[in-house]
């Protein structure tokens, strides 16, 4: 008796963990870092990064801060000259106010190619989990607050932490799930639908097509605090990447779910 109820428990058990199994088949993950930028300024990027300044920034007749450079220093404890094309450089704001307070300066990316430098966001692939970068530090109490913008529009602010530490450190911040990552397509069927004037006051559970990856990193912003001095400061950038399911962004066909190309494709229907 004893021998035939742990049998049973026993296929209980075995059939939960196959049930688990392929449910977790019909949604693999599948993790891998992806370097959205990696500051050396040699060309290796399709991206220049640009500054914008609160309004007590220093300006003279001779210089106008924030001054921006790339300069031949990194981390060494996780780069090495031989490991990469060149030696790696990091990108550096060298910083200065009229006044303590809280005062703030954007780092931005633009179109290298682009003579306007219209400020673009940085379209990321997959379902990020996380976002970390190396930043030099000078012990001073600023904070840096990164910006992500999702398909809406709508801009998200996580805080990447605070700067009062000295030398490089690698900072990270995790991706909130409440931040959408994904514009869903709808399916052909109520697309056609629409063009054909019937009114569908119900979508489909199920659509035909997968979803496309619209998260967008915009912009970092240093803030300083009144309690910190302001006078010259300098801070240094490395290797912005992030973590994500790169199986969300590599899956076969992603091409035909990129709202751009389903337009040229079917533009002349």
């Amino acid at each position: 008796m004893k021998q035939g109820s742990l049998k049973f428990i026993c296929l209980i058990f075995l059939a939960c963990i196959a049930v688990l199994s392929v449910h977790g088949q019909d949604k693999p993950l599948i993790y891998g870092t992806w370097v959205l930028e990696s500051f050396n300024g040699n060309g290796d990027s399709i991206y220049a990064w640009k500054t914008e300044s609160s309004r007590f920034i220093t300006k003279t007749d001779e210089i106008t801060f924030p001054q921006t450079k790339y300069v031949d220093a990194y981390p060494s404890q996780n780069f090495r000259k031989g490991n990469v094309e060149g030696a790696p450089r990091s990108f550096g704001i060298n910083g200065r106010f009229d006044r303590r307070g809280y005062n703030w300066i954007d780092i931005y990316p633009v179109l290298a190619e682009d003579s306007d430098a219209k400020p673009v966001g940085i379209p990321i692939p997959g379902k990020v989990k996380s976002l970390d970068m190396w930043v030099w530090g000078s012990n001073l109490r600023y904070y840096i607050e990164v910006y992500f913008k999702d398909f809406q529009g709508v801009i998200h602010i996580l805080k990447l932490g605070n700067i009062n530490f000295r030398g490089w450190k690698n900072m990270s911040i995790n991706i909130p799930t409440n931040i959408p990552q994904f514009a869903w397509v709808e399916s052909d069927s109520v697309n056609r639908a629409h063009e054909a004037g019937i009114d569908v006051t119900e979508k489909p559970q199920v659509r035909d097509e997968p979803a496309y990856p619209s998260l967008h990193f915009i912009k970092f912003r240093l803030w300083t605090q009144p309690v910190e001095r302001v006078d010259n400061f300098h801070v240094y950038f490395k290797q912005l990447r992030i973590l994500t399911d790169i199986f969300e962004a590599l899956f076969d066909g992603s091409d035909l779910a990129d709202p751009t190309n389903i337009k040229q494709i079917w533009s002349n229907n």
